[in-house]
């Protein structure tokens, strides 16, 4: 409950620090329309009308017609969270050294083979002759 609390208050600090508006056409009484914008559009019922006066073409819009727009905002006492990064030299020439560029020191020694090298014989098995095995 708590989780999906404060997820629902952190969108709402996200959406009116956009600047989210509601905005709503109402022709008479009645709401034709209604829409979420980032900023006050003018909405339309299509009942403007068009009158011919040679050749010009206007538009008579109707009185009746209201736009009513509900921004949503935060208070004057809101402050942005503002971080300022200082890096280190010394942390991003060791990073860099290190994550990024990795281990490429690799250096191609080769093992010495010991080809020429036989082991002495085994006269008698001792671990079998006295039958001591580690577990």
């Amino acid at each position: 409950m708590k989780k999906i609390f404060s997820f629902i208050l952190s969108l709402l600090l996200l959406l009116s620090s956009t600047g989210i508006t509601y905005a709503q056409h109402y022709c008479g009484d009645f709401v034709m329309m209604e829409k979420i914008t980032f900023s006050e559009e003018a909405l339309s019922c299509g009942m403007s009308m068009t009158e011919d006066d040679c050749g010009d073409e206007s538009e008579i819009t109707h009185d009746c017609c209201d736009n009513q727009y509900t921004t949503v905002s935060t208070d004057d006492n809101f402050s942005q969270a503002s971080f300022d990064v200082v890096l280190n030299d010394v942390f991003v020439a060791s990073f860099v050294s290190v994550f990024i560029l990795g281990d490429t020191t690799v250096v191609n020694q080769e093992l010495p083979q010991f080809s020429e090298y036989n082991p002495p014989p085994l006269l008698k098995d001792i671990p079998v002759l006295y039958e001591t095995f580690l577990i």
